[in-house]
Protein backbone atom coordinates (compact mmCIF):
# COMPACT_ATOMS: atom_id res chain seq x y z
CA UNK A 1 0.00 0.00 0.00
CA UNK A 2 1.37 3.65 -0.67
CA UNK A 3 0.35 6.93 -0.72
CA UNK A 4 0.02 8.87 -4.35
CA UNK A 5 -0.47 11.84 -5.52
CA UNK A 6 -4.09 12.47 -8.16
CA UNK A 7 -6.99 12.34 -4.93
CA UNK A 8 -10.42 11.19 -7.13
CA UNK A 9 -8.12 11.17 -10.45
CA UNK A 10 -5.51 9.10 -9.00
CA UNK A 11 -7.31 6.09 -9.86
CA UNK A 12 -7.55 4.85 -13.87
CA UNK A 13 -10.75 6.55 -15.79
CA UNK A 14 -11.52 9.39 -13.57
CA UNK A 15 -11.51 13.30 -14.54
CA UNK A 16 -12.68 15.97 -12.36
CA UNK A 17 -13.00 19.36 -11.82
CA UNK A 18 -14.16 22.79 -9.71
CA UNK A 19 -15.53 26.17 -10.69
CA UNK A 20 -16.88 29.42 -9.37
CA UNK A 21 -20.54 29.81 -10.98
CA UNK A 22 -22.10 32.31 -8.79
CA UNK A 23 -23.78 30.36 -6.12
CA UNK A 24 -21.32 32.15 -3.71
CA UNK A 25 -20.45 35.45 -3.62
CA UNK A 26 -17.11 35.19 -3.20
CA UNK A 27 -15.78 35.49 -6.69
CA UNK A 28 -12.76 33.69 -6.40
CA UNK A 29 -14.28 30.97 -4.38
CA UNK A 30 -14.92 27.69 -6.52
CA UNK A 31 -18.61 26.72 -5.75
CA UNK A 32 -19.49 23.85 -8.29
CA UNK A 33 -17.70 20.16 -9.15
CA UNK A 34 -17.76 17.19 -11.26
CA UNK A 35 -16.39 14.07 -11.11
CA UNK A 36 -17.28 11.79 -13.85
CA UNK A 37 -15.78 8.21 -14.57
CA UNK A 38 -15.22 7.50 -18.38
CA UNK A 39 -17.15 3.59 -18.05
CA UNK A 40 -20.22 2.98 -15.52
CA UNK A 41 -19.25 2.68 -12.21
CA UNK A 42 -20.67 0.11 -9.21
CA UNK A 43 -21.41 2.75 -6.46
CA UNK A 44 -22.59 2.70 -2.57
CA UNK A 45 -23.15 5.00 -0.12
CA UNK A 46 -23.85 6.16 3.25
CA UNK A 47 -26.10 9.43 4.23
CA UNK A 48 -27.18 11.41 7.01
CA UNK A 49 -28.97 9.81 9.99
CA UNK A 50 -30.75 13.50 10.61
CA UNK A 51 -33.76 12.89 10.35
CA UNK A 52 -34.06 15.99 8.48
CA UNK A 53 -32.63 15.33 5.21
CA UNK A 54 -31.65 17.58 2.40
CA UNK A 55 -33.30 17.16 -1.31
CA UNK A 56 -29.79 16.22 -2.56
CA UNK A 57 -29.59 13.50 0.45
CA UNK A 58 -33.10 11.98 -0.54
CA UNK A 59 -32.07 12.12 -4.20
CA UNK A 60 -28.82 9.98 -3.93
CA UNK A 61 -30.57 7.54 -1.45
CA UNK A 62 -33.19 6.63 -3.97
CA UNK A 63 -30.66 6.61 -7.04
CA UNK A 64 -27.84 4.11 -4.97
CA UNK A 65 -30.30 1.72 -4.78
CA UNK A 66 -29.47 0.53 -7.99
CA UNK A 67 -25.75 0.22 -7.31
CA UNK A 68 -24.78 1.74 -10.25
CA UNK A 69 -23.59 5.26 -10.78
CA UNK A 70 -21.36 7.27 -13.22
CA UNK A 71 -20.82 11.13 -11.99
CA UNK A 72 -21.42 12.82 -8.78
CA UNK A 73 -22.02 16.77 -9.50
CA UNK A 74 -22.03 18.93 -5.77
CA UNK A 75 -22.20 23.02 -4.89
CA UNK A 76 -21.27 24.52 -2.31
CA UNK A 77 -22.49 27.72 -0.53
CA UNK A 78 -26.24 26.54 -0.78
CA UNK A 79 -27.01 23.48 1.25
CA UNK A 80 -30.79 22.69 -0.92
CA UNK A 81 -32.35 21.69 2.08
CA UNK A 82 -35.70 22.83 3.57
CA UNK A 83 -35.70 25.50 0.67
CA UNK A 84 -39.30 25.98 -1.28
CA UNK A 85 -37.67 24.45 -4.44
CA UNK A 86 -35.13 22.12 -2.92
CA UNK A 87 -36.35 18.58 -4.42
CA UNK A 88 -37.48 19.90 -7.76
CA UNK A 89 -33.73 21.84 -8.00
CA UNK A 90 -31.97 18.65 -6.83
CA UNK A 91 -33.61 17.05 -9.51
CA UNK A 92 -32.61 19.91 -12.36
CA UNK A 93 -28.92 19.84 -10.98
CA UNK A 94 -29.05 16.19 -11.82
CA UNK A 95 -30.44 16.23 -15.10
CA UNK A 96 -28.19 19.93 -16.12
CA UNK A 97 -25.24 16.77 -15.57
CA UNK A 98 -27.01 13.94 -17.31
CA UNK A 99 -27.76 15.67 -20.44
CA UNK A 100 -24.35 17.39 -20.59
CA UNK A 101 -22.85 13.49 -19.91
CA UNK A 102 -25.19 12.16 -22.47
CA UNK A 103 -26.31 9.46 -19.57
CA UNK A 104 -29.48 8.61 -17.84
CA UNK A 105 -30.35 11.50 -14.81
CA UNK A 106 -30.11 8.12 -12.56
CA UNK A 107 -26.15 7.64 -12.94
CA UNK A 108 -25.36 10.99 -11.79
CA UNK A 109 -25.69 11.71 -7.89
CA UNK A 110 -26.25 14.92 -6.94
CA UNK A 111 -24.87 16.91 -3.60
CA UNK A 112 -24.94 20.47 -1.97
CA UNK A 113 -23.62 22.16 1.31
CA UNK A 114 -24.18 25.18 2.66
CA UNK A 115 -26.76 27.85 3.88
CA UNK A 116 -30.21 25.76 5.32
CA UNK A 117 -33.50 26.95 4.01
CA UNK A 118 -32.10 29.33 0.44
CA UNK A 119 -33.40 28.33 -3.04
CA UNK A 120 -30.59 26.73 -5.03
CA UNK A 121 -29.87 29.16 -8.21
CA UNK A 122 -30.06 26.61 -10.80
CA UNK A 123 -29.55 29.44 -13.49
CA UNK A 124 -26.43 29.67 -12.36
CA UNK A 125 -25.56 25.90 -12.32
CA UNK A 126 -26.73 25.83 -16.10
CA UNK A 127 -24.61 28.94 -17.21
CA UNK A 128 -21.85 27.29 -15.64
CA UNK A 129 -22.05 23.56 -16.10
CA UNK A 130 -20.33 24.14 -20.17
CA UNK A 131 -17.21 25.42 -18.68
CA UNK A 132 -16.98 23.04 -15.80
CA UNK A 133 -17.23 20.27 -18.21
CA UNK A 134 -14.17 22.16 -20.52
CA UNK A 135 -12.13 21.95 -17.11
CA UNK A 136 -12.43 18.27 -16.42
CA UNK A 137 -9.33 16.72 -15.82
CA UNK A 138 -7.43 13.62 -15.28
CA UNK A 139 -4.56 14.97 -13.24
CA UNK A 140 -4.17 16.17 -9.89
CA UNK A 141 -5.42 19.71 -10.99
CA UNK A 142 -9.33 18.33 -11.22
CA UNK A 143 -9.09 16.67 -8.26
CA UNK A 144 -7.63 19.32 -6.49
CA UNK A 145 -10.41 22.13 -7.89
CA UNK A 146 -13.22 19.49 -6.99
CA UNK A 147 -11.67 19.25 -3.43
CA UNK A 148 -11.55 23.45 -3.83
CA UNK A 149 -15.71 23.56 -5.33
CA UNK A 150 -16.87 21.49 -2.02
CA UNK A 151 -15.28 23.68 0.69
CA UNK A 152 -17.60 25.85 2.84
CA UNK A 153 -15.59 26.83 6.52
CA UNK A 154 -12.72 24.23 5.79
CA UNK A 155 -9.46 26.09 6.22
CA UNK A 156 -7.99 23.16 4.27
CA UNK A 157 -8.39 21.11 1.40
CA UNK A 158 -9.03 17.35 1.84
CA UNK A 159 -7.38 15.09 -0.70
CA UNK A 160 -6.00 11.68 -0.61
CA UNK A 161 -5.15 8.34 -2.81
CA UNK A 162 -3.63 5.31 -2.24
CA UNK A 163 -2.19 2.67 -4.50
CA UNK A 164 -2.77 -1.45 -3.60
CA UNK A 165 -2.25 -4.83 -5.23
CA UNK A 166 -5.36 -7.00 -5.71
CA UNK A 167 -5.50 -9.94 -7.44
CA UNK A 168 -1.79 -9.14 -9.29
CA UNK A 169 -3.17 -5.83 -10.33
CA UNK A 170 -2.48 -2.50 -9.07
CA UNK A 171 -5.52 -0.48 -7.65
CA UNK A 172 -6.42 3.02 -6.64
CA UNK A 173 -8.40 4.78 -4.03
CA UNK A 174 -8.93 8.07 -4.29
CA UNK A 175 -10.43 10.63 -2.52
CA UNK A 176 -11.69 14.30 -1.63
CA UNK A 177 -13.97 15.39 1.43
CA UNK A 178 -15.09 18.32 3.07
CA UNK A 179 -16.16 19.09 6.39
CA UNK A 180 -15.26 21.46 9.64
CA UNK A 181 -18.16 22.31 11.34
CA UNK A 182 -21.67 20.51 12.32
CA UNK A 183 -19.82 16.97 12.17
CA UNK A 184 -20.85 14.71 14.91
CA UNK A 185 -20.73 10.48 14.68
CA UNK A 186 -23.56 9.74 12.18
CA UNK A 187 -20.98 11.66 9.69
CA UNK A 188 -21.68 15.44 10.04
CA UNK A 189 -21.74 18.13 7.91
CA UNK A 190 -19.80 16.44 5.62
CA UNK A 191 -19.51 15.38 1.57
CA UNK A 192 -16.79 12.67 0.93
CA UNK A 193 -16.53 11.25 -2.66
CA UNK A 194 -13.92 8.22 -3.06
CA UNK A 195 -13.43 6.88 -6.65
CA UNK A 196 -11.54 3.57 -7.34
CA UNK A 197 -10.42 1.67 -10.08
CA UNK A 198 -10.60 -1.52 -8.28
CA UNK A 199 -13.24 -4.09 -9.56
CA UNK A 200 -16.20 -4.37 -6.70
CA UNK A 201 -19.73 -5.74 -6.59
CA UNK A 202 -22.37 -3.79 -5.44
CA UNK A 203 -23.30 -5.91 -2.23
CA UNK A 204 -19.41 -6.36 -1.58
CA UNK A 205 -18.90 -2.55 -2.29
CA UNK A 206 -21.38 -1.74 0.07
CA UNK A 207 -20.39 -3.98 2.65
CA UNK A 208 -16.86 -2.90 2.48
CA UNK A 209 -18.28 1.32 2.69
CA UNK A 210 -20.33 0.53 6.18
CA UNK A 211 -17.84 -1.14 7.95
CA UNK A 212 -15.24 1.57 7.33
CA UNK A 213 -17.27 4.13 7.60
CA UNK A 214 -18.64 2.99 11.03
CA UNK A 215 -14.91 3.17 12.00
CA UNK A 216 -13.80 6.09 10.67
CA UNK A 217 -16.26 8.89 9.98
CA UNK A 218 -18.57 7.74 12.65
CA UNK A 219 -16.06 8.28 14.87
CA UNK A 220 -15.35 11.74 14.75
CA UNK A 221 -17.09 14.84 16.19
CA UNK A 222 -16.19 18.39 16.29
CA UNK A 223 -19.39 19.99 17.86
CA UNK A 224 -22.27 17.68 18.35
CA UNK A 225 -24.54 18.37 15.59
CA UNK A 226 -25.11 16.18 12.82
CA UNK A 227 -26.07 18.01 9.46
CA UNK A 228 -28.82 17.41 7.07
CA UNK A 229 -26.35 16.95 3.76
CA UNK A 230 -23.98 14.10 5.42
CA UNK A 231 -23.07 12.09 1.99
CA UNK A 232 -20.41 9.11 1.43
CA UNK A 233 -20.10 7.86 -1.61
CA UNK A 234 -18.01 5.52 -3.64
CA UNK A 235 -17.70 4.61 -7.48
CA UNK A 236 -15.69 1.94 -8.52
CA UNK A 237 -15.41 1.74 -12.44
CA UNK A 238 -13.64 -2.00 -12.49
CA UNK A 239 -10.50 -0.15 -14.80
CA UNK A 240 -7.44 -2.11 -13.07
CA UNK A 241 -8.52 -4.85 -14.51
CA UNK A 242 -8.70 -7.38 -11.40
CA UNK A 243 -11.12 -10.28 -11.11
CA UNK A 244 -14.05 -8.62 -9.56
CA UNK A 245 -14.16 -8.76 -6.22
CA UNK A 246 -17.72 -10.88 -5.66
CA UNK A 247 -17.57 -12.06 -1.82
CA UNK A 248 -15.27 -11.44 1.60
CA UNK A 249 -12.13 -13.09 0.43
CA UNK A 250 -8.42 -12.36 0.86
CA UNK A 251 -9.18 -9.42 -2.49
CA UNK A 252 -12.07 -8.08 -0.17
CA UNK A 253 -9.55 -7.48 2.68
CA UNK A 254 -6.81 -5.78 0.87
CA UNK A 255 -9.26 -3.52 -0.40
CA UNK A 256 -11.19 -2.52 2.60
CA UNK A 257 -8.09 -2.37 4.33
CA UNK A 258 -7.00 0.24 1.67
CA UNK A 259 -10.30 1.98 1.87
CA UNK A 260 -9.97 2.49 5.58
CA UNK A 261 -6.35 3.84 5.43
CA UNK A 262 -7.90 6.76 2.76
CA UNK A 263 -10.94 7.40 5.05
CA UNK A 264 -8.82 7.38 8.40
CA UNK A 265 -6.78 10.05 6.66
CA UNK A 266 -9.93 12.02 5.80
CA UNK A 267 -11.56 11.98 9.18
CA UNK A 268 -8.30 12.49 10.97
CA UNK A 269 -7.98 16.03 8.71
CA UNK A 270 -11.93 16.76 9.30
CA UNK A 271 -11.96 16.65 12.66
CA UNK A 272 -8.07 18.63 12.76
CA UNK A 273 -9.71 21.25 10.89
CA UNK A 274 -13.09 21.89 12.79
CA UNK A 275 -13.88 25.56 13.38
CA UNK A 276 -11.53 26.93 14.59
CA UNK A 277 -9.48 24.25 16.16
CA UNK A 278 -6.37 24.42 17.07
CA UNK A 279 -5.54 20.84 18.02
CA UNK A 280 -6.32 17.37 16.94
CA UNK A 281 -8.17 15.03 19.68
CA UNK A 282 -7.21 11.49 19.60
CA UNK A 283 -8.60 9.28 21.77
CA UNK A 284 -7.82 6.00 22.33
CA UNK A 285 -9.85 3.71 24.82
CA UNK A 286 -8.07 0.66 25.80
CA UNK A 287 -8.10 -2.55 27.56
CA UNK A 288 -12.16 -2.16 27.30
CA UNK A 289 -14.49 -5.73 27.13
CA UNK A 290 -15.73 -4.66 23.80
CA UNK A 291 -15.00 -2.81 20.91
CA UNK A 292 -18.81 -0.91 20.95
CA UNK A 293 -18.30 0.02 24.49
CA UNK A 294 -14.84 1.64 24.01
CA UNK A 295 -16.04 3.10 21.01
CA UNK A 296 -19.00 4.65 23.10
CA UNK A 297 -16.46 6.32 25.79
CA UNK A 298 -13.81 7.58 23.34
CA UNK A 299 -16.99 8.94 22.03
CA UNK A 300 -18.10 10.52 25.18
CA UNK A 301 -14.57 12.12 25.62
CA UNK A 302 -14.08 13.92 22.00
CA UNK A 303 -17.72 14.78 22.57
CA UNK A 304 -16.87 16.89 25.91
CA UNK A 305 -17.62 20.38 25.87
CA UNK A 306 -15.45 21.16 29.23
CA UNK A 307 -12.38 18.44 28.05
CA UNK A 308 -12.13 20.28 24.22
CA UNK A 309 -11.95 23.47 26.11
CA UNK A 310 -9.28 22.36 28.69
CA UNK A 311 -7.14 20.99 25.31
CA UNK A 312 -7.28 24.72 23.59
CA UNK A 313 -6.13 25.90 27.01
CA UNK A 314 -3.12 23.08 27.59
CA UNK A 315 -4.52 22.30 30.53
CA UNK A 316 -4.21 18.91 31.77
CA UNK A 317 -7.48 18.68 33.49
CA UNK A 318 -7.97 14.78 33.31
CA UNK A 319 -11.22 15.26 35.62
CA UNK A 320 -13.12 16.14 32.75
CA UNK A 321 -11.98 12.92 30.88
CA UNK A 322 -13.20 11.07 33.84
CA UNK A 323 -15.85 12.56 33.98
CA UNK A 324 -16.94 12.14 30.68
CA UNK A 325 -16.48 8.57 30.79
CA UNK A 326 -18.76 8.75 33.62
CA UNK A 327 -22.00 10.25 31.50
CA UNK A 328 -20.99 8.09 28.48
CA UNK A 329 -24.23 5.68 29.59
CA UNK A 330 -21.10 2.42 29.85
CA UNK A 331 -20.73 1.32 33.32
CA UNK A 332 -17.42 0.39 34.46
CA UNK A 333 -15.22 0.73 37.00
CA UNK A 334 -13.78 4.54 37.79
CA UNK A 335 -11.20 2.55 40.43
CA UNK A 336 -9.67 0.80 37.63
CA UNK A 337 -9.00 3.31 34.85
CA UNK A 338 -5.91 4.98 34.24
CA UNK A 339 -5.33 8.45 31.58
CA UNK A 340 -2.23 9.58 30.56
CA UNK A 341 -1.77 12.27 28.02
CA UNK A 342 0.41 12.07 24.70
CA UNK A 343 2.10 13.80 21.64
CA UNK A 344 5.26 14.25 19.60
CA UNK A 345 6.48 16.02 23.22
CA UNK A 346 6.13 13.26 25.52
CA UNK A 347 3.77 11.30 27.62
CA UNK A 348 2.46 12.04 31.03
CA UNK A 349 0.61 9.63 32.98
CA UNK A 350 -1.94 12.27 35.22
CA UNK A 351 -4.13 9.30 36.91
CA UNK A 352 -4.12 5.67 38.10
CA UNK A 353 -6.98 3.46 39.42
CA UNK A 354 -9.48 6.24 39.35
CA UNK A 355 -7.00 8.44 41.17
CA UNK A 356 -5.01 11.54 40.44
CA UNK A 357 -1.34 11.13 40.20
CA UNK A 358 1.36 14.30 40.88
CA UNK A 359 2.87 14.72 37.53
CA UNK A 360 5.33 17.80 36.00
CA UNK A 361 2.94 20.70 35.09
CA UNK A 362 5.24 22.46 32.58
CA UNK A 363 5.51 19.09 30.74
CA UNK A 364 1.95 18.41 30.66
CA UNK A 365 1.80 21.84 29.03
CA UNK A 366 4.48 21.36 27.06
CA UNK A 367 2.09 18.03 25.72
CA UNK A 368 -1.02 19.32 25.04
CA UNK A 369 0.83 22.12 23.08
CA UNK A 370 1.52 20.36 20.03
CA UNK A 371 -1.19 19.98 16.77
CA UNK A 372 -2.39 16.24 18.03
CA UNK A 373 -2.90 15.54 21.80
CA UNK A 374 -3.92 11.69 22.50
CA UNK A 375 -5.70 10.83 25.35
CA UNK A 376 -4.98 7.85 26.29
CA UNK A 377 -7.83 5.59 28.37
CA UNK A 378 -7.07 2.24 30.03
CA UNK A 379 -10.14 0.37 31.29
CA UNK A 380 -8.74 -2.28 32.79
CA UNK A 381 -11.57 -4.72 31.86
CA UNK A 382 -10.38 -6.64 28.67
CA UNK A 383 -8.94 -6.76 25.63
CA UNK A 384 -11.05 -4.36 23.41
CA UNK A 385 -9.78 -1.28 22.16
CA UNK A 386 -11.04 1.82 19.49
CA UNK A 387 -9.98 5.02 18.46
CA UNK A 388 -12.04 8.20 18.07
CA UNK A 389 -11.09 11.90 17.03
CA UNK A 390 -12.01 15.06 17.67
CA UNK A 391 -10.39 18.66 18.02
CA UNK A 392 -10.44 21.58 21.10
CA UNK A 393 -13.17 24.29 21.58
CA UNK A 394 -11.77 27.47 20.63
CA UNK A 395 -13.07 31.39 20.73
CA UNK A 396 -12.76 31.03 16.87
CA UNK A 397 -15.86 28.43 17.37
CA UNK A 398 -18.61 30.53 17.90
CA UNK A 399 -16.85 33.62 16.33
CA UNK A 400 -17.39 31.77 12.97
CA UNK A 401 -20.87 30.47 13.53
CA UNK A 402 -22.35 33.45 15.40
CA UNK A 403 -22.87 34.81 12.02
CA UNK A 404 -22.40 32.28 9.42
CA UNK A 405 -25.81 32.56 7.87
CA UNK A 406 -25.17 36.64 7.05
Amino acid sequence: MEWINGGVCAPKGFKAGGIHCGIRPNQTKKDLALIVSDTPCTAAGMFTKNAVKAAPVLVDMECIKSGTAKAVFANSGIANACAPHDMENALAMQKLAADALGVPAGQVLVGSTGVIGKDLDIAKIEAGLPLLMDTLSADEAGSDSAASAIMTTDTVKKEYAVSFEVNGKEAVIGGISKGSGMIHPNMGTMLCYLTTDCAVSPAILKKALKEVCDVTFNRISVDGDTSTNDSLIILANGQAGNACIEAEDEDYAVFAAALKEICTALARKMAKDGEGAKHLITCRVASCESEAKAETLAKSVIGSSLTKAAIFGEDANWGRVLCALGYSGEAFDPLQTDIAFASEAGRIDVCAKGKGLAFDEDLAKKILHEDEVIIDIEMNEGEASAVCWGCDLTYDYVKINGDYRT
